[in-house]
């Protein structure tokens, strides 16, 4: 099983990483039969979709950018996919969207697979705020037209850096994802 981790979060050393490391830990002690790779999206050059429809038309190869093909052609090779976001103005970051966004490129030939999903959303608010919430619509949304299975959905309060790695007890309770996998 290949399971591709998306890492949205501009930063490399916040709570979003930790939660990442969290799931990816209790992986990868667990699951002998999984391979995993985390992108760090920050790190390509991605850009914004033009809805110009190049991409229909040429097998699904993205005209604006390079990174964006690579990135998109990992989402379609993995069996399982973690979004893994800080929450920014109640949604996802500009990062992690833009990728979103660059799947259409592919959408005809990603909706005939079947994918689990999980994700990950990493905020300052407490887990009872309305943007967790419209995070898990969008989720929900493009798991569904896509006939993909959200396998989990987290929602974690982790305002200042080292918030999440100081609370074990979260961190056990994400180690322990794999089990839904």
């Amino acid at each position: 099983m290949k399971i591709l981790v998306l890492n949205g979060s501009p930063r490399l050393n916040g709570n979003t990483c930790d939660a990442i490391e969290a799931v990816v830990s209790g992986i990868e002690a667990n699951k002998k039969d999984a391979t995993v790779e985390i992108i760090d999206i920050n790190k390509y050059r991605l850009g914004f979709c033009q809805n110009c429809d190049a991409c229909k038309s040429n097998g699904g190869s993205c005209v604006t950018d390079i990174d964006s093909n690579l990135l998109v052609g990992k989402v379609v090779e993995a069996d399982m996919l973690i979004f893994a976001s800080p929450v920014y103005w109640w949604g996802i970051s500009a990062q992690l969207k833009t990728l979103i966004d660059k799947m259409y490129s592919r959408s005809g030939e990603l909706k005939k697979q079947s994918k689990n999903v999980g994700v990950l959303a990493v905020g300052g608010a407490p887990v009872t705020n309305t943007q967790y919430r419209l995070i898990s619509e969008q989720f929900k949304c493009i798991t569904a037209y896509l006939g993909w299975q959200l396998v989990f959905d987290e929602a974690i309060s982790a305002y200042q850096i080292g918030d999440l790695e100081a609370n074990q007890a979260r961190i056990v309770e994400l180690n322990r994802l794999w089990q839904q996998i």
